[in-house]
Formats: structure tokens, C-alpha cells, sequence
């Protein structure tokens, strides 16, 4: 957004006011309200502001800060080294544009072979960074970052973390070798190599300081927040968070029971390294956790081919990630770049796509739904989520707008994970200028004018028009869905080119279309007419569940349609069923079963399934009863690609054994079974502690 000097000024001073807010929060409270890609986005706009104009930069500005001020309740330490934070890159770009930096820097300096530049990469855990001090091989001090010079002394819960060591071990002064926990079974990434002696003789040195991270794994973050719910205790938005609040705990005891977890990444003290490779061999030999996840690179390229690697891969992790640090690996050249402001030179970290941000409302509009469900969406100015340019986002309903305060010129967080609809997740008051709007949710049809009606108790407010436009063209989108009738070809936009041109006015009519009715369509030529014929002849063979499905009956989803097809067998029984019949099926509720036994008796629809059989759409009967339930009480949830079978055709033979499969893992879930490229659900499934097996063990299973 283009601002002049005056609005930068105001826009400035308002984002200033709310991240020093949202720094003390985070750093002396313990309690954040937004997440940290929130703040990251709006720091960035700060510098973006600040770097456009930089007339109005002050001493005070978040931008020149290091870190937040200490908490209170732990007596203060000064630190020996400063604890400086890291520059952020958001694009390989800035990467490209970091390194002609540095090297132009070093041009400057008489330093021999400072024309390339090899790195070190290591993941940035998100955790709670930590600086350690040992005299005479024993620890003696462990404090937090605070502000960089300032923090705060926690030593005696340090020592209730086990994989902290309480004495350092010694070391002789010898060549080193490779430490075994730099070695990592994944071959994708290099171990170290170097070839150099420890400057340490049979005693450890006098005083030692070191730099790390204390965390928590995902799988102890679910497990301490279930308790803490379970005792009616205030529960945590993320690891991070969790273990900084537990770090605090006056009574170690605590801090004991929670399982934190530490790497160490950092030595100030002079041993002799001559790059940050070897220190990290020194932190190890020293008995220090040093992290797995590293590696050495001769060139920016391949820098960029591990930040790629590590963001396919970090979502397989068992602790939370959120970009990372490029460091010259070379000491002496590092020490000569130096430091600006609160950052080395020599180093920056690079931050995977944010999963939130922020952005401004430009408009709100309404979608219309198969089942008249009018859902309000946000149109904003574009914001890059997860590696994707977002422009809109859903606000749920009207509720959901009135409680989160959200108005039509607003600046809001924005948040996507994986594949989910970006959602706006609040509002950011702070910022407004006094223009913004409150939206009015419309009371009649947005497409066809009908009237719109919230039933009582109901969050969502529906269409009720019996012909609305919208609707129908998301019926028949449902019914030619992947886990319906699965017929390629026919997008929303063709079905709505169907729909208008008069050639179809529900699902049935897909099944008396000829190549000649679709080839003089536009973006339609002979091939793709008859490709998509041919689509929609090779699948009017369906079974029971799929075909009840492919209906949109309101309530029943993939799931409820097997269940009610495994108990009646045949589309005459179901459509005989009478409402308590249906009721008594388990999964089946009050609500459900009413919607079912009312569809069937709604003359539109009888016309339509009997126009289906007319135009040679054939169900196939279900087995009424499972003939052999070897997995009954299992539950199964499926990611990634098989190999020997599709995913719906191993959902369906898991349901034939009497087992359940479901779409998203849960306490509940038995297996999460992983093929080819699995998404986020197996990071979701190792953090609940479900068990995950591969397709070989499921086929064993079958």
C-alpha cells in the first residue's frame, strides 16, 4: 500500500505502540495474543515503513531492539556475551541479496579468501534461547536471552532438564572426529568433516559460555496439555509458549515432570574452532546436546536446496520449526563482519512461509453453498501464507464476525494450514483509522434473491428458495466430487457453463449429455467434448455408499453414507426406513436421521433418483452385514499416495473388515497409515502418540 510521509507517520506510531505491546506479552508475561508470524508480519511492514522513510525512525522502535525486557519474578543476570538476535530473510532473493552484502563487506577488509563463502545450516527450533556458564567444568549459571545484555537467572531449574549436563566432560587435546549426533541416519544430509585440535588440555578451562535452546516436543506439548485441561488449568496455544512458562516455574519439581529438551549451537569462549562446524564438534565432545539436523554448505545454491529439503521435511519433526539460520561458517571472517544494530552480519535466519499474517479487508462478499449455507468471505489485499499468495479468506458466519469484531477496512491476522481455507483468525483494533465499516449480513439470497433464514439454535443462515442458482450448481459440484461419483472433467465452471447455457438443471441430467450438447461450448473443442462424454459414461456404475454420498443429503457425510449403506443394503430399504430405523444406526443422531427420512420423501428428489435409473445410473448393492470384522474397533486414517491401490479403494476394504476410516487423526485414531508424500497429519498423529504403520502393514492387516 502506497502511504504518504503523513500516513506513514500515523501507521508507524500505531504498529510501534502494538508490538512493543505485543513484546512485553511475549518475553515478560508469558502470554501472547498473537501468534509469532503475526508479529514477524508486522515487524516487517515496520521495517518495510521505516526503510521508505528513514526520517521516522527512532531509538525506540521495535526494530532496534534485541529482545524484551526480563520478567520480574527472577533475579537478573548480566550476560558476558551479548546475546544478539538474527535478521530474517523471507525469499531465496533475500538470501542472493544478503550474501552480496556480506561479500562487498569483506571486500572492504585485507582478509585472505573472503572472495567465497562457504555456510553453516541449521533448522531454528522455536524455543527459549538460553545462555549457560561453566567454571571449572561445573555449571554454574543459566539464564534467558531478556534483552540481549539483561536476563533472567533460572539456574535451578536448568539443572532439573536432563539433557542439560551439570559437568562439563573433559577433553584431551587430540584430533577430532565426527561426533556421532552430527551423523544423521537420513543420508539427505552431510555430516561434518573437519580436521582440527581441540585448544583445551586435560582440564576444562576456567569459565566456558555457551548458547542454546531449551524446547518442548510436540508430543510432551499434548500430553502436558491435556492434564492442564483436565485439572480446569489454563492450557497453551504452542510448544513455545509452554516451555517458556515452565522455564519460569519457581518449583524445579515442575519443570522436572515436563520433559524439556535442549540443543546447544553456540560456544563464546576461544577454543580453537576455526569455524562453526567445529564448535558445534566441541559443544558435543563437552557432553552438550548439539542438534542432528545440520549441515555444511560450499555455496549459497546449495544453502537454498536445504532450506527447500528442510521445509518439506520439517512437518515430520517432533519438535515445532520455524525457518533456518545460515551462518558463515568460517570464525575469522564472521568476526570481521561484525554486528548492526541487533544482528551479526555474518549470519541470518531465513523463516519458512508464514501459516499467518496480516493484511486488510478490503470487502466482504457471501458464497452460497450446496445446502443454502450462506458463508461470509473476506476479499483483502494479497498476503503470502504457506508459500501462497492468499486475496480471501472465510469469516465462518455471522456470529464469528460479531464476536471477532471484523470490519470492512480492518487490518487482520490471516491464517492457513496445509490445505485449510485461509481463515481470519482476529482483528487488530489498534490500527484503525476511523473509516472501517461494520458489515450487515444479507436477509435475502445474494444469487437468487430468495429469503434467508437462520433456524433457531443454528449458527449458519441458509438460502430457503427451492430453485436458488448457487445452489444447484454445489449440489451437482458435490456430486461429481472424488469420494461421489468421481467424474473428472467437470469443474465448477463448466457445470455453471452447463447450467446457464440450459443443458443441465440437476445431477440426472450429466447422464443424457452427447459430445454434440458440449462441443459448441466455449473452451470446448471435439477432444475435450468427448473426453468428458466418456467421463460421465464410465461412471454410472456406483455402490451404495458413494451414490448417498454423490446425494448431499445434509448431515451425511462419507462416513454416516457407509454406515447406513452397511446396514441397509439397498437403496429401496433406506428409502423405506422410517425415522427411528435410521435413528438406531450407531453414528446416526436424532438430527441425521430426520434429515435422511425427510429427503427421501421430498417429491423433487423421488424425480431425480428416478431420472438417475432412467438415464442408466445403477447402485450397486452393499453387503448388509459384514462378513468379516478382523477390524472392527480399529480406526484408520490414510496419508499420502499407495502404491498398490487408491486411497478410497483402501478406505472401502478397511470399512468391508469392519473397521472405521476417517479423514483427520484424533485421540481415537488406531493407525495413521503413511504412503508417498504424506501431508501434516503425520506430524499431528507422532504428537498424539498414534501408532503410524506403512502400506505394507496395512496389507498385512487386510
Amino acid at each position: 500500500m502506497n502511504f504518504t510521509f503523513k500516513q506513514a507517520q500515523i501507521r508507524v506510531e500505531k504498529v510501534r505502540e502494538l508490538l512493543n505491546q505485543y513484546n512485553h506479552e511475549y518475553y515478560v508475561l508469558d502470554a501472547p495474543s498473537v501468534s509469532d508470524a503475526t508479529y514477524d508480519s508486522l515487524l516487517r511492514e515496520l521495517i518495510d515503513l521505516e526503510t521508505k522513510f528513514p526520517e521516522i525512525v527512532t531509538p525506540d522502535s521495535p526494530t532496534q531492539r534485541v529482545g524484551g525486557a526480563p520478567a520480574e519474578s527472577f533475579k537478573k543476570t548480566r550476560h558476558k556475551y551479548q546475546m544478539l538476535s538474527l535478521n530474517d530473510a523471507f525469499s531465496e532473493q533475500e538470501l542472493y541479496d544478503w550474501e552480496k552484502r556480506t561479500l562487498k563487506l569483506l571486500r572492504e577488509q585485507p582478509i585472505a579468501n573472503s572472495q567465497k563463502l562457504e555456510y553453516f545450516c541449521e533448522l531454528k527450533i522455536d524455543g527459549l534461547s538460553l545462555m549457560l556458564t561453566y567454571e571449572n567444568g561445573v555449571l554454574r549459571t543459566g539464564a534467558t536471552r531478556g534483552d540481549g545484555l539483561v536476563g533472567e537467572d533460572v539456574t535451578r531449574n536448568i539443572k532439573a532438564i536432563g539433557s542439560i549436563p551439570l559437568t562439563l566432560r573433559e577433553i584431551p587435546n587430540h584430533k577430532s572426529q565426527i561426533p556421532n549426533n552430527i551423523q544423521n541416519s537420513n543420508s539427505k544430509i552431510r555430516a561434518l568433516n573437519s580436521n582440527f585440535k581441540f585448544q583445551i588440555s586435560n582440564s576444562i578451562r576456567e569459565r566456558i559460555d555457551v548458547r542454546g535452546e531449551v524446547f518442548m516436543s510436540n508430543k510432551v506439548f499434548e500430553a502436558v496439555n491435556a492434564e492442564l485441561a483436565k485439572k480446569g488449568e489454563k492450557i497453551y496455544a504452542n510448544p513455545r509458549n509452554l516451555a517458556a512458562g515452565t522455564l519460569r516455574q519457581l518449583d524445579p519439581k515442575v519443570v522436572r515432570s515436563r520433559n524439556l529438551d535442549s540443543y546447544f549451537y553456540e560456544v563464546y569462549t576461544d577454543l580453537g574452532a576455526k569455524t562453526h562446524a567445529e564448535k558445534h564438534e566441541i559443544l558435543a565432545k563437552m557432553g552438550l546436546k548439539t542438534s542432528e539436523h545440520v549441515r555444511h554448505c560450499k555455496n549459497l545454491r546449495e544453502v537454498i536446496n536445504t532450506i527447500r529439503q528442510w521445509g518439506e521435511d520439517r512437518l515430520k519433526l517432533p519438535f515445532q520449526v520455524d525457518g533456518v539460520v545460515i551462518i558463515v561458517n568460517d570464525n575469522k571472517l564472521y568476526e570481521a563482519l561484525g554486528s548492526v544494530g541487533k544482528a551479526p552480519r555474518g549470519a541470518i535466519a531465513y523463516k519458512f512461509p508464514a501459516e499467518q499474517g496480516t493484511t486488510k479487508i478490503i470487502d466482504i462478499v457471501t458464497n452460497v453453498g450446496r445446502t443454502g449455507a450462506i458463508t461470509p468471505v473476506a476479499i483483502m489485499e494479497p498476503v503470502r501464507l504457506a508459500g501462497t499468495t492468499v486475496t480471501r479468506a472465510t469469516l465462518h458466519n455471522e456470529d464469528e464476525i460479531n464476536r471477532k469484531d471484523i470490519r470492512i477496512g480492518d487490518t487482520v491476522v490471516v491464517q492457513k494450514a496445509g490445505d485449510i481455507i485461509p481463515e481470519v483468525v482476529q482483528s487488530l483494533p489498534d490500527l484503525r483509522t476511523g473509516k472501517e465499516k461494520k458489515y450487515v449480513f444479507p436477509r435475502v439470497c445474494p444469487i437468487c434473491g430468495g429469503p434467508v433464514i437462520r433456524p433457531e439454535g443454528e449458527a449458519v443462515a441458509r438460502c430457503t428458495a427451492k430453485n436458488c442458482f448457487a445452489i444447484e450448481i454445489q449440489r451437482i459440484s458435490h456430486f461429481v466430487s472424488r469420494d461421489a461419483f468421481n467424474i473428472d472433467g467437470l469443474g465448477e465452471k463448466i457445470i455453471e457453463q452447463l447450467v446457464q447455457e440450459g443443458l443441465i438443471t440437476d445431477a440426472a441430467d450429466l447422464f443424457r449429455l452427447t459430445e454434440g450438447d458440449v462441443e459448441p461450448l466455449e473452451r470446448f473443442a471435439e477432444k475435450s467434448a468427448q473426453n468428458l462424454i466418456d467421463s460421465i459414461k464410465s461412471n454410472t456404475k456406483i455402490t451404495l455408499n458413494r451414490f448417498l454420498y454423490a446425494l448431499g443429503i445434509r448431515f451425511v457425510g462419507a462416513v454416516t453414507a457407509n454406515d447406513i449403506a452397511n446396514h441397509f443394503g439397498t437403496l429401496e430399504a433406506i428409502k423405506k426406513a422410517g425415522q427411528e430405523e435410521l435413528e438406531a444406526i450407531e453414528g446416526v443422531g436424532p438430527v441425521a436421521a430426520q434429515s435422511i427420512y425427510e429427503w427421501f420423501r421430498d417429491s423433487k428428489n423421488i424425480d431425480l433418483l428416478n431420472r438417475l435409473r432412467a438415464y442408466g445410473v445403477s447402485v450397486q448393492q452393499s453387503k448388509l452385514k459384514t462378513q468379516n470384522s478382523k477390524l472392527k474397533g480399529l480406526s484408520f486414517v490414510i496419508t499420502g499416495s499407495l502404491s498398490t491401490m487408491s486411497r478410497e479403494e483402501a478406505e472401502q476394504k478397511i470399512r468391508d473388515l469392519g473397521g472405521k476410516a476417517t479423514s483427520s487423526v484424533s485421540k481415537n485414531t488406531t493407525y495413521l497409515v503413511v504412503g508417498e508424500n504424506p501431508g501434516s497429519k503425520l506430524a499431528k498423529a507422532e504428537a498424539l502418540g498414534v501408532k503410524v504403520i506403512g502400506e505394507s502393514e496395512l496389507l498385512k492387516l487386510l
